[in-house]
C-alpha cells in the first residue's frame, strides 16, 4: 500500500528539473508543485460542478492527478502542454479516461476544445510562466482564456510573480489572490470569474 501511494504522488521531478533546463521560458518552477498548492489551487477552482476543465501547462501531472481527483467523474480534463516530453510523460503516467492532453500552445485553448469536441470551458487552470514570456503573447493568452471560458466560469493561476494580475486586470478585473508558503518557490494564487453575461 506504501509503495502504491507513493508511486501516486511520483512527480517525475528529474524529468521535471530537466524540462526546465532545456526550456526554462515555458516552465514555471524547477520542482513540481507541493501538495499544499495543489490543495489550495483545487480549492480555488471549485471543481465539484464543472463538466470541462482546461489546465494550461500541467509539466509532469502532479497539479493534473490532483484536478482529476476533485473533479465530477462525468467531466473532462484538457490538458495542454506545449513541451512534448510533459506531454509523453502525461499520457502514460495518467490512464484516467476523463483526461484528454493536447501538445499545443495556451494561445489556442478554444481550438484544442474544438479538435476534442469541448464546448466552452468552466474552470482553466495554469502554471504557465506569465512573468518570463513576451507581454504581448500573455495578454493574448489571458484574452483566450476569457473568450474560451463559459460565462460564470473560473480562472486560477498560481504564480511566482505577480504578472498575471497586471495581464488580468484589464480583461477580467481584479482578482482574488492568496498565498502558498508550503511551496518551494512559495506561490501566489489568483482566482477570476467571467462575469455571466447580461
Amino acid at each position: 500500500m506504501l509503495d502504491r501511494l507513493r508511486a501516486v504522488r511520483q512527480d517525475h521531478p528529474v524529468d521535471f528539473f530537466r524540462g526546465f533546463l532545456d526550456r526554462p521560458k515555458e516552465v514555471g518552477s524547477v520542482i513540481p508543485s507541493s501538495r499544499f498548492l495543489e490543495r489550495r489551487v483545487v480549492r480555488a477552482a471549485d471543481l465539484a460542478e464543472a463538466r470541462v476543465v482546461v489546465e494550461l501547462g500541467p509539466g509532469t501531472g502532479g497539479s493534473t492527478r490532483a484536478l482529476l481527483k476533485a473533479m465530477p467523474k462525468a467531466a473532462t480534463l484538457l490538458a495542454i502542454e506545449i513541451n512534448p516530453d510533459f506531454a509523453r510523460l502525461l499520457r502514460e503516467k495518467n490512464r484516467d479516461p476523463r483526461l484528454v492532453v493536447h501538445e499545443g500552445s495556451a494561445e489556442q485553448i478554444r481550438e484544442a476544445l474544438a479538435a476534442h469536441g469541448l464546448l466552452g470551458a468552466d474552470v482553466i487552470v495554469s502554471g504557465i510562466p506569465f512573468s518570463t514570456m513576451p507581454p504581448l503573447l500573455g495578454r493574448g493568452i489571458i484574452e483566450e482564456v476569457h473568450a474560451a471560458l463559459s460565462p460564470g466560469g473560473r480562472f486560477v493561476a498560481y504564480q511566482v510573480r505577480d504578472k498575471v494580475h497586471e495581464l488580468g486586470v484589464p480583461v477580467f478585473g481584479r482578482a482574488r489572490v492568496q498565498t502558498e508558503l508550503r511551496n518551494v518557490p512559495p506561490m501566489r494564487v489568483y482566482r477570476w470569474e467571467r462575469r455571466a453575461q447580461l
